[in-house]
């Protein structure tokens, strides 16, 4: 009898993973275990009344350099979903604009070489000489650093399902470190604790639709420092990139980001975290920030709880103490999904595919 994989997430990493055991020349059975009513994990687009799409999670992915071309051209033609695909050229204003909100006005990133070699507001010295010294400054005496110091000083296992268990030879993990740091069993203490210190951040989205409305600037969208907003984290400009999406008759899409230490102070007091209040923030700076002062035609809210891991001091020595241990143990457990080396879409997809190359025993390409 054949092997059996077990697969927990169905995010993308648990589905990128599940593919890529599918297609080996003698794959196992693949089980892929998922615990909500859908797959896709964060990313999940909907349509509105009118026909346009809101992205509740990620809205696009880049598919710039090696590990581009591989997880997402490569995979997106082998599912034959090219003909679906909306490109946003390199010299689109979505591609080469983007904003910072600060001191009450966008202020436009800078882009190119000569963005680089000189002075862009809010910025007072140009970025090229900064880098420059980067490169040149020795590296701190610990292995990593946070980005507030890095800033400061330089500019045969049984899987349970409820009530009933499911006999596998292998496990693949694409579930977030903390949740997996619960279900281990006692004999795998040290990575239980070691995976339980891995946290993640909570994000609320607000997708908003405006009838008649236009953007002051071009662009991807802007950040917002939390000097200049505690709550907000940054204004995507839907439309800007695909405007095929805005529906008919269009309408101007943006989705707010709101986080950060507002929100965390929020779950930390145990405060009623409603659809109105996320509403009323994001209709706020988009009234303040973008000029975008009339109510909204649509509106949909989303908090995603813990959806950002949070690479903190010492991460990477969690992930080797991680790999060590499962080496050492020899238990047939892979780890893949966002908590462990990137967060991005390329990232856990890539983590899935290289998942799926250990349990085959097939070395990832690099």
């Amino acid at each position: 009898m054949g092997r059996t994989v077990v697969v927990l997430g169905g995010g993308i990493s648990g589905l990128a993973a599940s593919y890529h055991l599918s297609r080996a020349p003698c794959p196992p059975k693949v089980v892929l275990v998922e615990g909500s009513e859908r797959l896709g994990g964060w990313i999940r687009s909907v349509r509105g009344p009118d026909g346009a799409v809101f992205e509740l999670g990620p809205r696009g992915i880049r598919p710039a350099g090696v590990l581009g071309a591989r997880t997402l051209l490569m995979q997106v033609s082998e599912l034959g979903l090219d003909s679906e695909v909306l490109p946003v050229r390199g010299d689109h204003a979505a591609a080469q604009n983007r904003f910072l909100y600060v001191g009450g006005a966008l202020h436009a990133l800078p882009s190119g070489i000569r963005g680089l070699l000189r002075p862009s507001p809010p910025f007072s010295k140009p970025l090229f000489w900064a880098g420059l010294k980067e490169l040149t400054t020795p590296r701190g005496k610990d292995p990593d650093e946070t980005v507030h110091s890095f800033a400061e000083r330089r500019l045969g296992p049984e899987v349970s399902l409820g009530d009933s268990n499911l006999e596998a030879d292998h496990i693949i993990s694409a579930i977030p470190a903390s949740a997996l740091s619960k279900l281990l069993p006692a004999e795998a203490a040290p990575l239980a604790r070691a995976l339980s210190t891995i946290t993640a951040v909570s994000v609320a989205v607000v997708n908003l639709q405006y009838r008649g409305a236009r953007l002051p600037v071009q662009g991807f969208g802007h950040l917002v420092p939390s000097s200049e907003d505690p709550g907000i984290l940054g204004i995507v400009y839907d439309s800007v990139a695909f405007p095929e999406q805005d529906g008919s008759p269009p309408g101007l899409r943006v989705t707010v980001m709101l986080g950060g230490s507002w929100l965390q102070t929020l779950e930390a007091r145990g405060s009623v975290l409603s659809q109105e209040l996320f509403q009323k923030e994001a209709e706020k700076a988009a009234a303040t920030q973008l000029g975008l002062k009339e109510p909204p035609s649509h509106c949909l809210v989303h908090l995603h709880k813990n959806c950002i891991p949070q690479y903190t001091l010492g991460h990477w020595q969690k992930l080797e103490s991680a790999t060590q241990f499962l080496a050492a143990q020899k238990l047939p457990l892979t780890l893949a999904g966002a908590s462990y080396e990137g967060v991005a879409v390329n990232d856990c997809i890539e983590s899935g595919r290289q998942a799926a190359a250990r349990v085959l025993g097939t070395e990832p390409n690099s």
